[in-house]
């Protein structure tokens, strides 16, 4: 039988669905409470209402792109830490993510169990310990399951290599990219490194062949989705069908540009709320397409699956020097009932930039709706563009609400 974290990922869905909706009243209470930023955000919300999935997706999301005005106007976290910080990361915006001293308190010993890291095994953590949460992350989970970690950091391939040679690591954590220079390099090198025969990785794709590849050599490769601001989100196991949400967190998948839960199956904006007392998110849009799986896991945890990363949910495109975005199509199509689904393709035939709204309506379309919703679309976006109507299904299932299409040189 396959080995668990807990009994928390066996449990039975509609157990783990009444416990998260149970916590959530008094989380938010304590969200508004205790962090200034969730106290504006959430100050005509009333936590004892927020009972359940309905309720929830009333609230509004706060996105990943919003942290950086949020906290300019209040430094370093824009009010939404509910306690004080202990550590300062630096993302990219700048965005300041916080980061905690408890044991797991980015909750990433669960993926690394799911990967078949275990106490006593020694673990070399390739992921950066500077700037950038991901090394301090890993390395939290790592140590509450028993391993000994080895804090490698990035760069160094022959020193990475001899390291593993000299201690005998036997597990891995970092990007996949940066396991295969690791092998490649040992083969240069002649190093024996046959100890090696697990690996945790995350930050980017992971290729088949790669996975294959390290299978061939006796490394077997399980991959995690996290981010900085929110911790581990989700992750593989040996089942390979998926990856398994953390049992921390509650998910919702929201139409692009919108914070309207879609269809099940139907890829979306990855919004989560995570019960985590210090930094409390409460629909919190990670930027990140995904799509929720049916069913449960092979391997027996029980949770929600998510077909894993699919790309960037901030579409934002520029037409003629000018910003169209996710949220003018979502209010286009919010004034007209018979818009079921809408996607604002830009290309540039002959060098000039030009729109066309493909969009699936209901049933047959009424004389003078194309030209209805092309009014719309520029008086929405100051721009003007055409208007090509489908039947429900015509358009890909991908997430995107803007496709940019354009040619470039």
């Amino acid at each position: 039988m396959p080995e668990h974290y807990d009994r928390l990922e066996t449990r039975d869905p509609e157990e783990r669905e009444r416990s998260l909706l149970a916590a959530l009243p008094k989380h938010i209470a304590h969200a508004k409470r205790n962090a200034p930023g969730w106290a504006r955000i959430l100050s005509a919300v009333d936590p004892e209402a927020v009972t359940d999935r309905a309720a929830l997706a009333k609230l509004p999301v706060t996105r990943k792109s919003d942290l950086p005005s949020l906290q300019k106007a209040a430094r370093p976290f824009g009010g939404l830490n509910a306690a004080p910080a202990t550590r300062i990361f630096v993302s990219p915006g700048p965005i300041y993510d916080p980061g905690g001293t408890g044991r797991d308190w980015w909750r990433a010993a669960r993926a690394l169990f799911a990967a078949g890291f275990r106490a006593g095994d020694v673990a070399l953590n390739t992921f950066a310990y500077h700037f950038t949460p991901a090394g301090a992350m890993l390395e939290s989970g790592a140590v509450a399951l028993g391993c000994a970690v080895v804090a490698a950091g990035t760069g160094q391939t022959e020193m990475q290599v001899a390291t593993i040679a000299d201690l005998r690591a036997n597990a891995y954590i970092g990007t996949p990219s940066f396991l295969k220079l690791i092998v490649d390099k040992a083969g240069e090198m002649g190093a024996d490194i046959r100890c090696l025969e697990k690996a945790a990785v995350g930050a980017e794709f992971l290729p088949p062949a790669l996975r294959a590849a390290m299978r061939e050599r006796g490394i077997r490769v399980l991959q995690s989705y996290a981010s900085a601001d929110i911790g581990m989100i989700a992750y593989e196991s040996e089942a390979l069908e998926g990856m398994i949400l953390e049992e921390g967190l509650l998910l919702e998948i929201v139409r692009v540009g919108t914070g309207d839960p879609v269809e099940a199956g139907e890829v979306g904006e990855v919004v989560v709320t995570s019960f985590n007392a210090d930094y409390p998110l409460v629909r919190f849009g990670t930027g990140d397409l995904s799509a929720a799986l049916p069913g449960a896991s092979a391997c027996g945890r029980t949770n929600t699956r998510i077909r894993g990363w699919m790309g960037r949910a901030d579409q934002a495109t520029k037409v003629k020097g000018m910003f169209v975005h996710p949220a003018q199509v979502a209010e286009i199509a919010k004034r007209h009932a018979e818009i079921v689904k809408a996607r604002l393709v830009v290309d540039n035939p002959g060098g000039s930039d030009r729109m066309t709204l493909r969009c699936e309506v209901r049933g047959e379309p009424v004389a003078g709706l194309a030209l209805a919703i092309a009014d719309t679309l520029r008086n929405v976006t100051k721009l003007r563009g055409e208007v090509v109507l489908a039947r429900p299904g015509e358009l890909p299932d991908d997430g995107k609400v803007i496709e940019d299409a354009k040619t470039y040189g």
